[in-house]
């Protein structure tokens, strides 16, 4: 379909809590999903919410086979995730460092919970749900924050842990995550 422009942060839309989908195996979802994958795949990301391109309805997508910008990263599986709910397994955290198609060129320390539930609804409206850990929980922890308004370093602790990719690559710090 096409590359859609990927909204920065700033832009009021980003900020916005995201309206469930009610009607599924609709072309306006197919069109908006295919969107998705063709802008995420443009941009080399692993995961898209659909406010990140002036939509605002409650539809992640993710997934991980092989990506330049994060050569060490466990696969994820691809997904279509409409009207997701995270519950947390457990009560553990772990930090890690998380970029965003919407914040280019910069990368922040994230806590998140290390393993969750997820559910939501394929297109076709049929039950999804797993059980994750590691960098897939994170992946789907970040883009559903998207949903209801929180970009990533909202979350972040210590703002000196926020800044550009090539000054954090000059420190001593890990290699960014997400």
């Amino acid at each position: 379909m096409a590359v859609r422009q990927i909204l920065k942060m700033g832009d009021p839309e980003l900020y916005q809590s995201c309206e469930p989908v009610q009607e599924f195996n609709t072309s306006v979802l197919t069109g908006i999903i295919e969107d998705m994958f063709d802008t995420m795949a443009e941009h080399n990301g692993v995961g898209l919410a659909a406010p990140q391109i002036g939509i605002q309805k409650r539809i992640v997508i993710f997934g991980l086979e092989s990506n330049p910008r994060y050569p060490d990263a466990e696969t994820v599986p691809e997904t279509i995730l409409i009207n997701p709910v995270i519950t947390p397994v457990g009560d553990l955290q772990e930090e890690g460092w998380e970029g965003c198609l919407s914040i280019p060129g910069m990368r922040g320390l994230v806590s998140r919970y290390s393993k969750i539930k997820y559910s939501g609804l394929s297109p076709a409206g049929k039950n999804i749900a797993r059980e994750v850990e590691g960098f897939h929980a994170r992946v789907v922890q970040h883009e559903c924050d998207h949903l209801d308004g929180i970009l990533y370093p909202l979350r972040i602790r210590d703002m000196r842990n926020f800044g550009y990719e090539e000054a954090l690559s000059q420190s001593d710090t890990d290699e960014p995550e997400i």
